[in-house]
């Protein structure tokens, strides 16, 4: 199953019964992962706050909470809520399977359990997962603020970044369901209804004791009833200031890169400062050789990423 000599996959079992723990954990290693067993829905709970599995599989019917409660709090644990769950049934009523579905399952299978369709499902599962978690980690790694939230203002899902900021703008307690400040549920709100033209794209947020403007603009729909936003910082400072700053150029140096990146021929930087072109050329040369690059475009791509608003 996992074929990196570095790292086994793990499974977590939870299933109150000896049986299915045996022929499961038998499969399952000799499948290559490494199998942890769970024999009621609250071993479950405390033994993720320890370990991360990468799949979770879950008996439906359990003495105690039952499978569908145990999922409900697992997929309100953060550090979970991304693993997949299989439910494990010998039930076949829609019924049933629907609710395991419901509750955050993303799969199920019958019992008895065939060992080799259970570790082909896994094997689906786990690469969906990580293909899903590899995009969000991107994300997350390229520092954006981005998050989705209902038309309503709860927020479905954010990048880290996202989740620290409006914590700490919402004064919200760790854990709990976060919602947007009021002010940005009314833009919302707005946007979709007849006003929605007059409604600009993106509104300023407050942020008590930072430096910093935060505003969060609308990007799209991803869903019927899911929307994606930006949060963007802006320091408040003119273009060359931020150049100077996080090129480590001269005033005039940042000026010259700044009308570089926006088009601008040499004659035209030149007159733009009441330079001479001569001397445009030799602040080129040396912004080239402080920020590293060889010619215009790459210093221009460098400009523009250093004034894109992370």
């Amino acid at each position: 199953m996992m074929h990196s000599v570095e790292r086994r996959d793990i499974i977590l079992v939870v299933d109150d019964s000896p049986e299915t723990l045996s022929l499961l954990t038998d499969a399952l290693e000799a499948a290559g992962a490494t199998v942890l067993v769970a024999v009621e829905g609250a071993n479950a709970l405390a033994l993720v706050e320890r370990i991360t599995p990468d799949v979770i599989l879950l008996d439906a019917v359990m003495p105690g909470m039952d499978g569908f409660e145990t999922c409900r709090r697992l997929k309100r644990n953060k550090s979970v809520a991304h693993v997949p769950v299989i439910f494990m049934t010998g039930l076949s009523e829609t019924e049933q399977i629907v609710k395991g579905l419901e509750a955050g399952g993303v799969d199920y299978v019958t019992k008895p359990i065939s060992p080799d369709e259970l570790i082909a499902r896994i094997r689906v599962h786990l690469a969906n997962a990580r293909q899903t978690h590899s995009a969000r980690a991107a994300l997350d790694a390229a520092g954006r603020f981005l998050l989705s939230a209902t038309p309503d203002g709860r927020v479905l899902w954010s990048t880290p970044q996202a989740t620290a900021l409006l914590t700490a703008i919402t004064a919200s307690p760790a854990g709990d369901s976060l919602m947007l400040p009021d002010t940005v549920r009314r833009w919302l709100s707005n946007r979709r209804s007849e006003t929605s033209g007059i409604e600009p794209n993106a509104l300023e947020l407050p942020m008590e004791g930072s430096p910093l403007r935060h505003r969060i603009s609308y990007v799209g729909q991803i869903g019927p009833e899911e929307l994606l936003l930006r949060i963007v910082e802006d320091d408040g400072l003119a273009p060359e200031q931020v150049l100077k700053a996080r090129l480590n150029l001269t005033i005039r140096e940042a000026e010259v890169l700044m009308w570089l990146a926006r088009g601008k021929a040499n004659r035209d930087i030149g007159e733009i400062l009441g330079l001479s072109p001569r001397t445009v050329n030799k602040h080129l040369e040396q912004i080239y050789s402080k920020i590293g690059v060889e010619n215009r475009a790459a210093a221009t791509a460098l400009a523009v990423t250093a004034l894109t608003p992370k």
